[in-house]
């Protein structure tokens, strides 16, 4: 047949059969390839696989597509890239789908950052940390050298680390480099805080003292209590210092007069936890912006209104059962929302709001774990062996670092954790710096600290 002339038959054929019901069409098809040589045969069988086969991400609207890719999980949307330049194209463009992967790491996402190859990277960068987390490969470690006697007293911020020691002094040592900043001579120390210019110290000899970094003089001297005092919190803009003691009082001062402007009663244990915090959530009993005074014993919580004023009552007690054996850890986490302590029983989560408990965490073998830091996506743990990370979403942990063999004290302050901003989900920035501190035997100080990227 003539080229002319089979081009006419095929349009006619063409025409007719897009003309049939599927059914006819198929009977068709039967039929020509019941009379199809082996040439025809082999011909079918090389191109009908290309002809089923439909790129997808290229025929579809984007629209479309960043909506499948939603649905693969993000090692799958790697492979994807590879499979050709246009789709490595198509899925590197889709910004939800990265924000959405560096979400479910555990990853703060700005979502004014709108840049897709930016959250790829940054995807890239996530998994590669939390692989070294779970190879017990994202930390290091590192001592403090310099005091001569136990060290009970730790106090961390802003890359800064004081410690308070038996031998009758306080350093302040830069994490980074390891090299004592100031060092000045105190009483014993059982609780240490600070800021750029003072020192505020409290003491097995029961007081409270106020020192000057630069020229290590005494400031201000608080004499009151008659137990040991073993936590301190102070606000200069309220100009009142808080002491928990081992006379079972918690004392509000006047931080610029060494004045006693309140003591507050109520425990029957010593408190070994103060803890002044601004409240960020509206109740019946407080609003945005009240100070609130948080004070633990071995198995309460107590939460006191604090201002200016000089009288307050206790506005709520909680403990997590009328248990006697069941004590409460004394690193106790406030942060105007929640109210966090750990106890054999579990990790308790209470909301400030309403005072009830939101939820119990029971990760296994818990009546050793105490609490370190807790934030909206990660708890930092340990336990006489492990540093540990849970992930607070699933409730699993995540990573574990092995300790040595700290100087262990159920009262004390002498294990703490360092930057504490991660927990609330990391960015790449904040995973730096000291995680945890903790006295040793010999009077140095242990460090876990983050490991660059690498």
């Amino acid at each position: 047949m003539e080229k002319k002339d089979f081009e006419a038959w095929l349009d006619n054929i063409s025409v007719t059969f897009l003309s049939l019901t599927d059914l006819q069409k198929n009977e068709t098809l039967d039929h020509l390839i019941s009379l199809s040589g082996a040439v025809q045969l082999r011909h079918l069988s090389n191109n009908l696989e290309i002809l089923l086969k439909r790129d997808f991400l290229k025929l579809l609207p984007l629209e479309l597509s960043f909506y499948l890719l939603k649905w693969l999980d993000p090692q799958t949307l790697l492979t994807c890239c590879l499979v050709s330049k246009q789709w490595n194209k198509v899925i590197s463009a889709c910004t939800e789908v990265w924000q959405t992967a560096c979400k479910n790491l555990g990853w703060q996402i700005d979502d004014s950052v709108q840049d897709p190859l930016h959250w790829k990277k940054v995807y890239l960068k996530a998994i590669l940390r939390m692989k070294q987390l779970k190879d017990h490969e994202a930390f290091e470690t590192s001592s403090l050298i310099g005091h001569s006697a136990r060290v009970y007293a730790l106090y961390y911020k802003d890359g800064l680390l004081c410690t308070g020691s038996d031998d009758l002094s306080a350093k302040l040592w830069d994490v980074s480099t390891g090299q004592c900043i100031y060092g000045i001579q105190t009483h014993t120390c059982a609780a240490v805080k600070f800021d750029e210019q003072k020192l505020v110290t409290g003491s097995f000899d029961n007081t409270v003292a106020c020192w000057e970094w630069s020229s290590g003089a005494k400031t201000q001297h608080f004499r009151g209590h008659t137990g040991a005092v073993f936590s301190v919190d102070y606000n200069d803009e309220l100009d009142i210092l808080v002491s928990g003691s081992a006379d079972f009082t918690v004392k509000v001062w006047a931080l610029s007069t060494g004045t006693c402007l309140n003591t507050l009663t109520g425990h029957t244990e010593w408190v070994t936890k103060v803890v002044l915090q601004k409240c960020k959530v509206k109740s019946l009993m407080h609003s945005p912006g009240d100070y609130i005074l948080l004070s633990a014993d071995k198995y309460e919580i107590k939460i006191w209104p604090i201002g200016r004023e000089i009288n307050c009552k206790c506005l709520k007690t909680l403990s997590v059962s009328e248990d006697r054996s069941i004590s409460l850890q004394p690193r106790l986490h406030f942060d105007g929302k929640y109210i966090v302590c750990s106890s054999a029983l579990g990790l308790y989560q209470w909301d400030f709001a309403s005072y009830n408990i939101l939820r119990v965490i029971k990760p296994p073998d818990f009546s050793n774990v105490s609490l370190l830091g807790f934030g909206e996506i990660f708890a930092l743990l340990f336990d006489n062996r492990y540093l540990y990370i849970m992930d607070l979403r699933t409730e699993k942990l995540i990573s574990r670092w092995p300790l040595p063999e700290y100087r262990k004290s159920k009262r004390g302050s002498s294990f703490l954790a360092g930057e504490m901003s991660w927990l609330n989900g990391l960015n790449g920035q904040n995973d730096m710096g000291l995680v945890f501190a903790t006295s040793m035997p010999d009077h140095s100080i242990h460090l876990v600290l983050w490991k660059e990227h690498g």
